[in-house]
């Protein structure tokens, strides 16, 4: 599984410019559908283009890429429901082919016939369900240059005697997991503490993607219960909610990730 910086309702400002590809939102809910980068071009020679975009396609093995081809022009997609960094630098190394090859940028008006399509399917990890109810995975709202996050949510609570130790344990089990950043929210109550655990990485490019396993990190969490009396869920009523913080134990990419005003 992939965590961390990524663009699905608005494009990300600021950091990316296109000469040939369109940026579409995802609109979620009922519509379901992914957000693309997509363009219409003309090249000189078809069967050539494609031949050095299948080189390139290699290197982004991760990216699903669906070509329609009427004779020497071409629409080109890019679609997810998660576009990270590697994402929009597939697009720029695209578009640096296109002007080797002198395309010329096409109006959606123009007349097209799909004679032809070729689709790239990605190279997908086996499913794995999640196998710890405890976990939740969650976005989040708009940071720097319109970036989301996904990220691991866990709530609990536990005595306040034992929180400093079970976060120590927790960076640890961080480090292990190729998890990058950790943060976390609070209420102290009495002699008790609820707490909302953030789990997640920075913004990924594809010269460095990180992957987690999220069974292996939640078996790790959930050994902590034996350790301590740490128990999922919150305690008390709304009163006691968590939203003291953001407490930052490991960050990357900080403004890609934390508002100073709100963390969920």
């Amino acid at each position: 599984m992939i965590l961390g910086v990524y663009w699905y309702f608005k494009f990300p400002d600021h950091l990316y410019d296109f000469q040939f590809f369109k940026f579409f939102p995802g609109y979620g809910g009922h519509a379901d559908n992914p957000a693309e980068l997509t363009t219409r071009v003309q090249v000189e020679d078809t069967n050539d283009f494609i031949g050095k975009l299948d080189k390139l396609k290699e290197h982004f093995k991760k990216i699903y890429l669906h070509l329609n081809i009427n004779e020497n022009q071409l629409i080109i997609n890019i679609g997810d429901y998660m576009l990270f960094d590697f994402h929009f630098q597939f697009a720029k190394e695209i578009e640096e082919l296109l002007i080797c090859e002198n395309a010329v940028l096409l109006d959606s008006n123009t007349p097209f016939t799909i004679q032809s399509s070729k689709s790239y399917t990605p190279e997908r990890e086996e499913f794995k369900s999640i196998e710890h109810r405890f976990i939740q995975m969650v976005g989040s709202d708009f940071k720097k240059s319109n970036a989301e996050n996904y990220s691991i949510r866990i709530d609990c609570n536990l005595p306040i005697l034992d929180k400093k130790k079970l976060i120590n344990d927790l960076v640890q089990i961080c480090r292990q997991e190729n998890i990058k950043v950790f943060y976390y929210n609070d209420f102290d109550f009495k002699n008790h503490c609820n707490l909302m655990l953030f789990f997640t990485n920075g913004r990924q490019n594809k010269e460095s993607v990180q992957k987690i396993d999220i069974n292996s990190f939640g078996s790790k969490v959930r050994q902590l219960t034996q350790k301590y009396p740490l128990h999922f869920g919150h305690f008390g009523t709304f009163k006691e909610y968590p939203l003291q913080g953001p407490h930052v134990e490991l960050m990357v990419d900080e403004e890609y990730i934390l508002n100073k005003n709100n963390t969920i």
